[in-house]
């Protein structure tokens, strides 16, 4: 609910106030509810502060114990607190008035550096512990909150955002070259495998699921959370398996629904913003106003060129929900004469890194401003279902069928999933062959996978020794992971905290950018570890994919919406056409950054040559998911950036 920030003077000066106070002049671009300073001989600690929880409002942040010594700067919601207050034992006439930051400091008392472990919520703090003469801090699990931090002999200063850091006379704003290759080298979404570093060279980042801990000269970073698949969850039916679900999802949503502001929520046609949306309404008091809804639909004139079973407007699924759910006040928008390309600087100056998400950059900022402009202090969104709540892939389970000589079920699941979807069992059989038995696709080979071209100059590859770095974590020269297991990389999701920084760094500094937070219930500590635990045939069953968020959003979403098997939103594929008036701009700027001698130390320049001969033959909205057309846009996304360095 806050930017935080501080200083520790590691030596025996005194901490300088002037840099204190450069900090919270930094911070000043942000939204404030409040802004507070607390500081002794050796520490500042500052919060610009905006008030989202009712806990929150005239909250005292920073906060100074008295008895233990011990002051706390934090950018938390915490969700477990009932169990934090039985654990903790607090008084009930306390509970209802304690303050989140409060209760971290009381999970400090207790637990010490094993607090964390006890936190569910989205969180990123510091303490000064005056006693220990000790600064430890901690960031959530999956990295919901941003916090770097500059360390040299004598200073330690951290805060939730780049830009205030580097407005200390002693922290050189610096390119990060391991960064850079690593951003560059990767194929996907994800920005760096090394996820304490930054895209600045003297400035690094508390990785999720990890605390710090700075004692006189020495500083420690520590991983504190490891999600792994443990012991199977066995229930007696699949209705015990449903009932247990929704109990847990159902206190995952009740939990992200406290807020004195408006309740909002992104949604789209699918399963999982669908069930996020139908669960809050359930529980959302009476008394509050309904549930305000933010969907993105593509402009009137965009002609949908993707296949039948692919829809870029979702509308008709996105009203079938509203209605059925009802309470709900429900916002489109299509954000005419905005694009990816007039939003590079200004989502640079979000992000404070260069950024992948291009074709969807402008209306995700856009989400925010609405919902802001709506008075909306949460909005719930269903951004990591995938591999959580709505996990369940058929061809991949039939696989496992496969291999395990079950074959009845595999043909009775065949069956039902080629009623439910059509096309060839023989087919789909080949296909689920290839994947239980990946040699066959060596020996049979069928079609070449969507790949974007590596983009990284191979020379700054080799100087960076970035590909030996990536073989630690299991992925290969092409950027990626080299087994197309889904399972296995379901369990690197969740085991590689790396995978995690990209999206969490969006969210919070939008939420921080729009005084508001965006929060995903599944994403919920405990639907994760709840999720991780249940056996491969609860989420395919029946012929059907998701089964699982399928049978328990019964009554809580229309069947047009639960039951979908055969349409499959896109977002995003009108980007090319709404670049058209910026088309020209677009590819001079392409020309201008392929001849620039400082960028082709870091990019290939014969991979955006190729690009460039493509879309210099007119602007053909068809090709939004043209591997060249987007790798030319990352660069130029890149070479924005790059320029920021003098």
């Amino acid at each position: 609910m806050s930017a935080i920030t501080g200083i520790y003077q590691i030596n025996e000066e005194p901490v300088n106030f002037q840099y204190g106070q450069k900090l919270m002049a930094a911070l000043r671009k942000y939204p404030a509810d409040d802004v507070q300073i607390w500081h002794s001989e050796k520490v500042f600690l500052g919060c610009h502060a905006q008030w989202i929880t009712p806990e929150s409002v005239g909250e005292q942040l920073p906060f100074y114990d008295d008895t233990r010594q011990c002051a706390i700067t934090a950018d938390a919601i915490i969700d477990n607190r009932e169990e934090l207050f039985q654990k903790l034992q607090v008084e009930r006439s306390k509970q209802k008035r304690m303050t989140d930051s409060e209760l971290i400091l009381l999970s400090y008392y207790k637990w010490g550096e094993e607090s964390p472990k006890h936190l569910i919520g989205d969180f990123a703090f510091m303490i000064w512990d005056q006693k220990q003469q000790k600064i430890f801090g901690a960031r959530d699990f999956s990295g919901s909150r941003t916090l770097y931090f500059y360390k040299n002999d004598e200073k330690f200063a951290f805060c939730t955002t780049i830009e205030p850091l580097l407005s200390l006379p002693f922290i050189e704003k610096k390119l990060n070259e391991q960064w850079l290759a690593e951003y560059l080298a990767i194929s996907g979404m994800i920005d760096a495998v090394d996820s304490s570093i930054t895209p600045y060279k003297q400035v690094e980042q508390i990785p999720p699921s990890h605390s710090i801990s700075i004692e006189k000269d020495k500083i420690t970073l520590k991983r504190y959370s490891y999600l792994t698949q443990g012991k199977r969850l066995k229930l007696k039916s699949d209705e015990e398996y449903v009932e247990a679900f929704q109990s847990i999802f159902q206190e995952a949503v009740n939990s992200r629904l406290r807020t004195h502001r408006k309740v909002g929520a992104q949604l789209s046609g699918g399963l999982d913003s669908g069930a996020v949306v139908g669960y809050a309404v359930k529980n959302l008091p009476m008394n509050n106003s309904p549930l305000h809804t933010f969907s993105y639909i593509p402009p009137d004139d965009f002609q949908d060129f993707t296949p039948k079973y692919l829809l870029a407007d979702e509308r008709p699924f996105i009203q079938s929900t509203v209605d059925y759910v009802g309470r709900i006040t429900d916002h489109y928008y299509d954000f005419k004469g905005q694009d990816s390309y007039s939003e590079v600087d200004n989502f640079l100056d979000v992000m404070e890194m260069p950024y992948k998400f291009f074709e969807n950059s402008f209306w995700l900022k856009g989400m925010f401003e609405k919902a802001h402009m709506e008075d909306v202090g949460v909005l719930l969104n269903g951004d990591r279902g995938n591999f959580s709540v709505s996990w369940g892939f058929p061809l991949e389970y039939y696989a496992i069928l496969l291999k395990k000589i079950k074959w009845i079920l595999l043909l009775q699941e065949l069956n039902q999933y080629n009623k439910n979807v059509g096309g060839s069992r023989l087919r789909k059989l080949s296909i689920i062959s290839k994947i239980g038995f990946p040699i066959l696709e060596k020996i049979f080979p069928e079609g070449t996978p969507y790949r974007l071209p590596t983009l990284i100059n191979q020379e700054f590859a080799r100087k960076t020794d970035v590909y030996t770095k990536f073989k630690d974590y299991g992925i290969n020269q092409t950027g990626w992971y080299s087994s197309p297991n889904i399972f296995k990389e379901r369990k690197k999701h969740f085991e590689d905290i790396f995978q995690w920084n990209a999206g969490s760094t969006l969210s919070s500094k939008l939420s921080l950018r729009y005084s508001l937070w965006k929060r995903d219930p599944t994403n919920d500590l405990r639907v994760v570890r709840f999720c991780l635990s249940l056996p491969e045939h609860q989420y395919v069953q029946n012929g059907i994919d998701r089964a699982l968020i399928r049978k328990a959003t019964e009554h809580y979403l229309p069947d047009k919406v639960r039951l979908n098997l055969k349409i499959r939103g896109v977002q995003g594929v009108d980007w090319v056409h709404r670049m058209i008036p910026n088309w020209n701009r677009f590819i001079d700027e392409s020309h201008k950054l392929s001849k620039d001698e400082r960028i082709l130390n870091y990019l290939d320049g014969e991979v955006i040559k190729k690009a460039l001969l493509k879309v210099k033959d007119g602007v053909k909205p068809e090709r939004a998911t043209d591997p060249d057309y987007k790798v030319l846009m990352r660069s130029l996304i890149i070479y924005r950036f790059i320029k920021k360095f003098t």
